[in-house]
């Protein structure tokens, strides 16, 4: 009830506050093409559900039939708007509706399209315990995913092999110890992210470390280890079927 209510009035007078900017970035996005400044896509819930999620326009009309659903910062259906709003996160502020219709919450595990989620261990399956949320550890550790995936030659498989294991652990992490004061950590430092990524990484590290989380985990959410390819959890080897 009151990660609920903490929802209601944050989004509330969230798109309250941003809502100037919001109609001058939609004004922007519409005068490259004419087009619909919003993309809305199914995404996917509990249950084999899915909901419409609502995010500004980054990419050209139709981008999603024009390439794979992982993006790198070098990919040329970006414009140049999109580039702006996806640097700044902006381009996910009318979630915020989805929360209020209790769609999403502010904190969670990013929903995921259909396609993603089929490739699901079912351990993974557990991310739908929770409402996706529009941040969670995972998206202020893999806040730069677009420079991760720069000039891999199948960004979809760089994503499956490298980022998405340990989004999901840091998802399911979520899920077994979320709380009010969790959300409200995870809300500060995602606002403090886009200030200072290096305290944001490390306010992220503390907090894992003060829930119970394993070192391994505290080392790739502080970004202090490479990434290299591993399984994805509830899997005994590397995926090779992307």
């Amino acid at each position: 009830m009151a990660k609920r209510l903490f929802d209601i009035v944050v989004s509330f007078f969230g798109l309250l506050f941003l809502s100037p900017f919001l109609l001058i970035f939609m004004l922007l996005i519409w005068l490259q093409d004419y087009c619909n400044p919003f993309y809305i896509a199914p995404r996917a819930r509990a249950r084999g559900r899915t909901f419409n999620m609502v995010k500004l326009r980054s990419m050209v009309k139709n981008a999603d039939k024009l390439g794979g659903a992982s993006t790198a910062a070098n990919d040329r259906r970006i414009t140049w708007v999109g580039k702006l709003i996806r640097k700044t996160k902006f381009d996910e502020v009318p979630q915020l509706w989805n929360v209020l219709k209790g769609e999403m919450s502010l904190v969670g595990p990013r929903p995921q399209v259909m396609k993603d989620v089929a490739l699901y261990t079912e351990e993974e399956y557990h991310l739908f315990d929770v409402r996706p949320g529009i941040t969670d550890f995972a998206s202020i550790v893999f806040a730069d995913e677009g420079d991760i995936l720069r000039g891999a030659e199948n960004p979809d498989l760089k994503y499956n092999q490298v980022i998405r294991p340990w989004k999901s652990r840091l998802g399911l992490f979520y899920g077994r110890h979320h709380n009010l004061v969790t959300d409200v950590a995870l809300v500060v430092l995602t606002v403090l992210s886009a200030v200072s990524r290096a305290r944001a990484l490390a306010g992220v590290q503390g907090l894992l470390r003060r829930l119970g989380a394993d070192e391994q985990l505290i080392a790739v959410a502080g970004r202090s280890v490479p990434l290299v390819p591993f399984p994805p959890p509830g899997a005994d080897a590397i995926e090779t079927r992307f």
